[in-house]
C-alpha cells in the first residue's frame, strides 16, 4: 500500500457511504475495506496514516481547527485531522495548503452555523488499528509505525484567542465564525 492505495481506499469508503461528510461512517467503512486486505497492507495504512498527520501538523491549520471549534488542544489537533482525512484527498490536500479553504465546505458552514459540534474524527487514527483486530483478532505489531512531527511556524506563535490575529490570516474563517 502506498499513499495512493490509502487515498483510494478513503474515496472507495466515502463512495460506499450515505453520507460522505459523515466523518464516522467514513472511518467505519474504510476499516472494513482495509481488514479486507493483505495484513501487510493494513500495517502500512497505519504508517501512511500517521505521515499524513505530521503532513498536516501545521500552525495555521492549528489556528483554523481552534477557530472552528471553539478550542483545540493536542488531542483536539489530532481528532481535527482525523476528521480531515476522512473527507478525502482532495479537501485534505487543499486544507491543508491554505486551512482558510474550510470555510468554503458546506460540512464546516452548517457547523459554523451551529456552533454546538467539534469538527473532529478520533476514530481515524485507530482506523488501521481496528481492520487489523478485525483481520487478525491482534493489535498491530509494536514498533509497525512511527510519526516525526516538524516545528511549528513560529510566525504563528500567538494566542489564537487573538481573534484579530486570526482573521489577519484566516480572513473567511474568522468571518464564519464572528
Amino acid at each position: 500500500m502506498d499513499t495512493t492505495d490509502f487515498w483510494n481506499l478513503i474515496d472507495d469508503a466515502r463512495a460506499q457511504v450515505t453520507d460522505p461528510t459523515d466523518a464516522e461512517a467514513v472511518v467505519e467503512r474504510a476499516r472494513e475495506l482495509l481488514a479486507a486486505r493483505p495484513v501487510e497492507e493494513i500495517v502500512a495504512a497505519q504508517q501512511l496514516l500517521r505521515d499524513l498527520l505530521a503532513a498536516s501538523y501545521r500552525a495555521p491549520l492549528w489556528a483554523a481547527a481552534y477557530t472552528i471549534n471553539g478550542g483545540c488542544s493536542d488531542d483536539g489537533f489530532d481528532y481535527f485531522r482525523g476528521w480531515l482525512t476522512a473527507q478525502g484527498r482532495e479537501v485534505f490536500e487543499r486544507v491543508v495548503a491554505d486551512p482558510d479553504t474550510l470555510a468554503e465546505l458546506p460540512v464546516i458552514r452548517a457547523a459554523a452555523a451551529e456552533r454546538e459540534e467539534e469538527v473532529e474524527c478520533e476514530r481515524m487514527l485507530a482506523v488501521a488499528w481496528e481492520a487489523h483486530r478485525a483481520a487478525t483478532g491482534e493489535n498491530l505489531p509494536g514498533g509497525s509505525f512511527s510519526i516525526r512531527y516538524p516545528a511549528l511556524d513560529p510566525e504563528w506563535d500567538f494566542d489564537f484567542d487573538d481573534a484579530e490575529r486570526v482573521a489577519l490570516r484566516l480572513p473567511k474563517l474568522a468571518a464564519l465564525y464572528a
